[in-house]
Order: C-alpha cells, then sequence, then structure tokens
C-alpha cells in the first residue's frame, strides 16, 4: 500500500486503503467528477481535492470507518436537513463504510459548491428551498 500522506495523485492516494474502502473512494470521485465536469483533480491538504476556476471545489478522504467529504461549510448548510441520518462538522460529513453513498446528495451538494464557484449559487440555492417547500414560495 502506498503512503497516503505523501500521495502525489489522487490514484496514489487511494491505493493507500484496502480494497474495500478503494472501491467506495473511487464510487466518490467518479460521482464527483460527473457533478463537476469541468473541475480538476489534486491533492491538497494531503487529501484528494477538486478545483474549479482556480479555487477548491470540494475534498475527500478514507479512514477506517468512514469516507469524509469536505465541501466547506455553505456547502452543508444547505442540505443540513437531507444531512441529518450522518456525522458532520462544520464543513464535512462522514458516509460509513458499509453503507451506500447517498448519490443524489452527493451530486447535489457538489452541483450546489459548483453554483457557489461559479457565481450562480442564489439560484440554485433558491431552487432548493422552493424544492424543500413543495414548490411555494417562503
Amino acid at each position: 500500500m502506498a503512503n497516503r500522506s505523501t500521495a502525489n495523485s489522487i490514484d496514489e492516494y487511494i491505493a493507500g486503503f484496502p480494497p474495500e474502502t478503494q472501491k467506495v473512494l473511487e464510487e466518490l470521485r467518479a460521482l464527483i467528477k460527473a457533478s463537476a465536469p469541468d473541475a480538476t483533480e489534486t491533492i491538497s491538504y494531503a487529501i484528494p481535492t477538486f478545483d474549479l476556476n482556480g479555487k477548491h471545489l470540494v475534498h475527500f478522504a478514507g479512514y477506517e470507518r468512514h469516507v469524509g467529504l469536505y465541501p466547506a461549510p455553505s456547502g452543508l448548510e444547505a442540505f443540513k436537513k437531507d444531512l441529518k441520518p450522518y456525522k458532520s462538522g462544520k464543513g464535512s460529513v462522514q458516509f460509513p463504510l458499509g453503507q451506500p453513498l447517498p448519490k443524489d446528495l452527493i451530486h447535489r451538494i457538489v452541483e450546489f459548491r459548483v453554483e457557489q464557484n461559479t457565481g450562480n449559487a442564489s439560484k440554485i440555492g433558491r431552487d432548493y428551498v422552493l424544492r424543500m417547500l413543495g414548490g411555494r414560495s417562503p
């Protein structure tokens, strides 16, 4: 296994995990790529990172019992209700290994971060609130 803390690429980082964790990390990576096709991959803070327009979009990481997604506090705040089943912090959420990743939720979080990055966050935020209210305005 590769040393994750010195990985120079996301492939190298993922290779440092057991096969079961590698599979989940690759799935998370693919979800992020599909949700942010123009983002570029890098390693930042010793973990996989997707950048867009020269700014960090989201980070992700593997751990012994979970994978973590780091979409910045704003990326979590907008989905607070949907994230209730998961352990989360100010700018992170943990998805337990052995449970399916919430693909739709991850897609919406990354899409929201893309919109923030490109300056369209108010529209996606408004659309999200309207969906949560069943189409009614607040």
